[in-house]
């Protein structure tokens, strides 16, 4: 087993790594100075091209409730005794045949337990798992929602959206549970993002929703993401930010 973190080294648990928003988060903490332990079903890829990466990877299958009770002891004994920063940032959004989106009358319950499993109680499992380390660092955890939570989307299906509205209402009963020990609980909520998963006919809301007219960027998610983990958000809690530009409103 790999030697815990170093009490002087910040830290972060990161779920969803390898791409798109995840993978600009690493990058936007590596740069800062933190140390990251990422989790993921797929064994440490040497795409990724942050250092001691690869040491600090749990291979762990966020929808297995089981897996997932041992994986945490893993994690626990990479951090020392503390954690600076949880994001949750790994989530599932399965599709139909040919990329079709799944509703609520179509979505087989096998898939409704898969997608809550990875997107919501996971979230929670981790959470309370290495709250011992989070109240010790006065840690805080991110959230990572979705414009789908809000409002039916074109593309995200019935299963996704539902948890990432879950997911939305328990960053504030988390934020209330957690703050007494010290711990913030936040979440943000992205909306149209350039990375891999975008469907086809993205271009249509970003035309006639986003009033900035264009894409986000992961890099931008990365920095609010940071900011809710850094000094500056020292008072912040319970909130969810819209990351969209304007597609909310």
């Amino acid at each position: 087993m790999n030697a815990p973190l170093h009490d002087n080294t910040r830290t972060l648990v990161l779920t969803g790594a390898s791409r798109g928003i995840g993978h600009a988060t690493v990058k936007k903490f590596g740069a800062s100075g933190w140390r990251i332990v990422t989790i993921s079903r797929q064994p440490f890829s040497v795409l990724c091209p942050w250092p001691g990466g690869s040491e600090n990877h749990v291979q762990l299958d966020l929808a297995d409730p089981l897996e997932l009770g041992r994986g945490i002891e893993a994690i626990r004994k990479r951090l020392g005794g503390r954690l600076d920063a949880l994001v949750n940032n790994a989530a599932i959004s399965p599709k139909g045949k040919d990329g079709t989106r799944l509703g609520a009358l179509d979505t087989p319950f096998d898939l409704w337990r898969q997608v809550f499993n990875v997107n919501f109680f996971a979230p929670v499992a981790l959470a309370r798992g290495l709250v011992e380390e989070l109240s010790a660092a006065q840690g805080a955890v991110v959230n990572v929602t979705s414009i789908a939570g809000s409002r039916v989307h074109p593309f995200a299906g019935s299963a996704y959206a539902t948890s990432k509205a879950a997911l939305a209402a328990l960053t504030r009963e988390m934020a209330h549970d957690f703050g007494p020990l010290g711990i913030r609980v936040n979440a943000i909520a992205p909306g149209e993002i350039n990375t891999s998963i975008l469907s086809p006919g993205t271009e249509k809301i970003v035309e006639n929703q986003i009033p900035m007219r264009r894409l986000g960027t992961p890099d931008e998610v990365a920095d609010v993401i940071h900011f809710l983990c850094e000094k500056g958000a020292s008072y912040v809690s319970g909130a969810e930010i819209q990351i969209n530009g304007g597609q909310h409103v």
